[in-house]
């Protein structure tokens, strides 16, 4: 009787324990969730501003391009400096800094007198995008087991998605009155619940033992698993992979191993930008005028289209990257896409010969929902998975931030150059370009791409110094 009395008081603290522990990971979600919401609204949000913004302010399509770039320039420095804040003060923190400038960056864009005062608003945009583009990955990547860990990330991208979708769609019922500066305000509102709720979070258990605050690794160890064999094993793990003697840059000038995994993570984000789906979220009212749909409501609603198919489409990855893997989402995610921007080019091509078809328009429509499709599969959520996977954690923070400044200046170039193709090699050649750059990925993937699924984060950092090939540190 004493017994079972034991073995029921023993069981309602265990299922005590696992509702407490879910609860914490389903806020860790949330908070992050709410760095991608915000990351998603400051790409999706200059689709639908830009047109009543370069009429306020007569802009030229070069500066149009610097309108939409410099927050890609203000992202890169974002990166940059989160690789110091990161390391010193911590994921929570980082995070903490970058809500800040989402508010700044929001208001002050808001309030723009000039374009110049517009320009240095969007830096500070920027400063925050790349402030989370880096951090919530990473910090979700070392709070996640090894099972669920590119769900879970992707589950970060479907935010970023579902961001860039509610931007479309606040853009689409603002644009009947041309209100510009609520689109870009908006974005305050979020930002201050992603402030509050950081507020609340754990640090990572990782960063915490890399500083020598064991103690409290162990505790936030103990808030992710009921399991106190987990606990320790994992502990455990993460003791070893800190004896390494050197860190950051002095481990990438020493170790030529993980130098191979840094230029591997920056080749990973050149890869996802040089696909060209993000010209697609950031100039759709274009490129849905130059596929014949002359009125704003017509290119807005045909924007939304876009920016749903991107929610829908990374429900895919989300089942796909821990099941399947990460490397067959890459293969066919990208074949979709230089399928579709082959086709979309053939239709603008044939647009710009002089077809009326309205059919041409409606198939080039599809089109983008196609690449925006493939993108949302693959290359968006999977690359960010990689990145915060492969970088051993003594490096963690120079790697990643390597990585992530690189997805930042790739995406300034595209930014600040779609225009500029349009104008010197025409709309059907700069697709096609993005073609062919999607063909080339797909062996990148074959040849040089790791499969990572199922595999803790330490098992990896130990395969790559050992010296295996980059494709193999999974295994």
């Amino acid at each position: 009787m004493m017994e079972d009395t034991v073995q029921e008081n023993f069981g309602r603290i265990s299922n005590t324990r696992d509702r407490k522990t879910a609860k914490m990971r389903t806020f860790i979600s949330f908070a992050a969730g709410m760095a991608g919401l915000l990351f998603g609204l400051d790409i999706g949000v200059i689709a639908g501003a830009l047109p009543f913004i370069a009429k306020h302010f007569a802009l030229s399509s070069q500066q149009q391009e610097w309108v939409v770039s410099s927050m890609m320039l203000g992202a890169a420095f974002g990166a940059i400096a989160t690789g110091w804040l990161s390391s010193r003060l911590g994921r929570k923190y980082s995070l903490l800094i970058g809500a800040g400038f989402f508010i700044l960056g929001s208001i002050g864009s808001a309030f723009a007198t000039s374009v110049t005062i517009l320009l240095v608003a969007r830096v500070v945009l920027g400063f925050a995008v790349g402030i989370a583009s880096y951090t919530a990955p990473l910090y979700l990547s070392e709070m996640a087991d090894k099972e669920i860990r590119g769900k879970l990330i992707a589950m970060y991208q479907l935010m970023v998605t579902v961001g860039i979708l509610l931007a479309f769609l606040s853009d689409t019922a603002l644009s009947y009155s041309g209100d510009w500066r609520m689109m870009v305000g908006i974005i305050c509102v979020p930002a201050v619940i992603l402030m509050l709720a950081v507020l609340k979070l754990p640090d990572s258990p990782r960063w915490l033992a890399s500083k020598g605050r064991f103690d409290e690794a162990k505790s936030v160890l103990h808030m992710l698993h009921s399991n106190e064999r987990k606990v320790a094993s994992e502990l455990l793990d993460i003791r070893e992979s800190l004896k390494v003697k050197q860190e950051g840059w002095g481990l990438f000038k020493a170790n030529k191993n993980v130098r191979r995994v840094v230029f591997l993570g920056m080749l990973l984000q050149a890869m996802q930008q040089f696909t060209g789906m993000n010209i697609i979220m950031y100039y759709a009212p274009k490129i849905f005028s130059l596929a014949g749909f002359t009125t704003t409501e017509e290119q807005m609603m045909a924007t939304v289209i876009d920016g749903l198919t991107f929610v829908l489409a990374t429900f895919i990855a989300m089942n796909m990257v821990d099941k399947a893997g990460r490397k067959p989402a890459l293969k066919i995610g990208f074949s979709v896409m230089a399928a579709g921007t082959l086709i979309l080019g053939v239709c603008l091509n044939l647009i710009d010969n002089g077809s009326t078809s309205t059919w041409i328009s409606y198939i080039a429509v599809a089109m983008t929902v196609v690449c925006i499709g493939g993108y949302a599969m693959s290359a968006a959520p999977v690359v960010w998975i990689l990145c915060s996977e492969i970088q051993p954690l003594k490096s963690r923070d120079f790697g990643i931030a390597c990585s992530t400044t690189t997805n930042w200046i790739s995406n300034m170039i595209i930014g600040a150059t779609f225009l500029t193709l349009l104008n010197s090699v025409g709309s059907a050649m700069t697709f096609w370009i993005y073609t062919g750059m999607n063909v080339l990925f797909i062996f990148f993937t074959i040849y040089l791409i790791p499969e990572t699924k199922n595999v803790t984060l330490e098992q990896i950092e130990q395969n790559l110094l050992k010296g295996k090939k980059l494709r193999d540190i999974g295994c």
